[in-house]
C-alpha cells in the first residue's frame, strides 16, 4: 500500500475571525500529483501553506511523511514554490546562484558546495530548459523564466514532494510547457506533488487527481474535469459545487 505524504484531517484555518478553510480533509499519497483548483479566495492557497504550516490551523491536524507538522523538521525533504516573486528582487544573483540556493537546506550553510551539489544544481537548470541562461542575471530573464529559476531552484533540493502555487499562472507558453516535462520526469523518479492551478493547460496529462476547493470548502476530488464537457459550459442548467464563480475560466486550458 502507498503510504501518504500529506494528511489533513478535518483542517481549519481564519484571519481575524473570519473562516478560510473549513473542515478540510485531503490525502496524498507517494507519486501522486494532486492539483487544488478553485476560483480566486476560495483557499486554495491557503491550504497549501496551512500544510508546510506557513499559516496555523485551528483546529484539525496535518502530517507530513507520518509525522505530525509540530514535529517535523525535515524540510529537505520538500521543495516549496511560492507565487510568482520576481526571482530577480533587485538582488543581481545569476541564474546558478538562484538555483544553487536550493542546496542550503540539503547541505547546511557552513558546508561549501561539492561536487553532488553542482551536479544537482545541473541538472534542475537541464530539467526547466534553463542551462544555457545559467550565467545571466536573473533580473534580464522574462517572467515566465525567472518562475522556472525558482521551480528549478526547488528541484535542486531534490526533494521527495513539490508543492508549488500558481507555478504557471501569467507565464509564456514556452515555461508552461518545459514546466509540465520537468514534472513528469520528477515524478516518473518518484517524485509526489501538490500544487495549486487555477488553469492547467499544459500540466493536464500530468496531473493524476484534481481537488476542487470552493468557499472553503472542498467541493470535488478525483478525476480532473473535462473542460470540453458540460459541466465547463457557462449556461448550464444546474451549476456543480465545483463549477461556481468562474466555470468557464477554471477548466479551460
Amino acid at each position: 500500500m502507498t503510504s501518504p505524504v500529506i494528511t489533513v484531517e478535518h483542517g481549519v484555518v481564519g484571519y481575524d475571525g473570519r473562516p478560510v478553510l473549513r473542515d478540510i480533509s485531503l490525502t496524498v499519497t507517494a507519486g501522486e500529483v494532486v492539483a487544488i483548483l478553485g476560483a480566486n479566495g476560495s483557499g486554495k492557497s491557503t491550504l497549501i501553506r496551512a500544510v508546510l504550516g506557513l499559516v496555523p490551523i485551528s483546529a484539525g491536524s496535518v502530517t507530513l511523511f507520518d509525522r505530525p507538522l509540530r514535529r517535523f523538521r525535515q524540510w529537505a525533504r520538500i521543495g516549496y514554490v511560492p507565487q510568482r516573486l520576481g526571482a530577480g528582487g533587485g538582488v543581481p544573483a545569476t541564474v546558478r546562484e538562484v538555483v544553487a540556493s536550493g542546496r542550503l537546506a540539503r547541505r547546511g550553510v557552513l558546508r561549501p558546495p561539492g561536487r553532488a551539489d553542482r551536479s544537482a544544481v545541473d541538472a534542475a537548470l537541464r530539467a526547466v530548459g534553463l542551462a544555457d541562461r545559467a550565467g545571466d542575471p536573473v533580473s534580464t530573464l522574462s517572467g515566465g523564466q525567472q518562475q522556472r529559476t525558482l521551480i528549478a531552484r526547488a528541484l535542486a533540493g531534490q526533494p521527495e514532494l513539490l508543492v508549488l502555487d500558481e507555478p504557471t499562472a501569467g507565464v509564456d507558453a514556452a515555461s508552461q510547457e518545459a514546466f509540465a516535462g520537468a514534472l513528469r520526469d520528477f515524478v516518473a523518479e518518484g517524485g509526489t506533488v501538490l500544487l495549486v492551478a487555477h488553469e492547467l493547460g499544459p500540466l493536464r496529462p500530468v496531473i493524476s487527481r484534481a481537488v476542487v476547493v470552493h468557499e472553503g470548502r472542498i467541493a470535488h476530488d478525483g478525476a480532473v474535469p473535462d473542460p470540453a464537457g458540460h459541466h465547463a459550459e457557462p449556461d448550464h442548467d444546474h451549476v456543480h459545487p465545483h463549477c461556481y464563480d468562474e466555470p468557464a475560466g477554471l477548466w479551460s486550458n
